[in-house]
């Protein structure tokens, strides 16, 4: 059974997948865009942190993985989404949602630290929206993104156009 908080956010989960699998439609991917730039910062500066200092400053084992699939899907939310783009979105975030959720996921121990349940899923759901810039495309960027792939174990190869 999950608790509010890992439910809260795994609906954000579904939410995300429901834009990203509208394919090409400008309007969906912004909002998945936004969505999740606001789901990233939600966990790096609400649920990382609770989850850390519940633990005495220890941060969970799964943190720094987590910290650099978020480098990586940020990374790729920066140049316009081509179907590589969207198909490495795809395969990065099966992989993190799935480290997350579920009885022995981030969001059960999350759930299972968090003396102040309400207080957290307030400050969730009361995260306010992300400022987005407009997309760019360069050599600069590209090569950027490779690298924040890279350095959370990930290529473009990996994933299937």
């Amino acid at each position: 059974m999950t608790g509010p908080i890992a439910r809260y956010l795994a609906n954000d989960h579904a939410r995300l997948e429901a834009l990203l699998a509208r394919g090409a439609d400008p309007n969906a991917y912004a909002d998945f865009r936004k969505g999740l730039l606001r789901h990233i910062g939600m966990e790096e500066k609400v649920l990382l942190p609770a989850a850390q200092h519940a633990r005495g400053g220890e941060p969970l084992p799964a943190a720094a993985h987590l910290r650099l699939d978020h480098g990586a899907l940020a990374a790729l939310l920066v140049p316009a989404p081509t179907r590589a783009i969207r198909a490495a979105l795809r395969g990065i975030l099966e992989r993190h949602n799935q480290l997350e959720e579920g009885p022995g996921g981030v969001y059960a121990e999350c759930e299972r630290l968090a003396d102040a349940g309400d207080v957290l899923l307030t400050a969730l759901r009361t995260f306010p929206e992300v400022h987005v810039s407009p997309h760019v495309d360069s050599e600069l960027v590209e090569r950027a993104t490779r690298r924040a792939l890279a350095r959370a174990g990930y290529a473009f190869e990996d994933f299937e156009v």
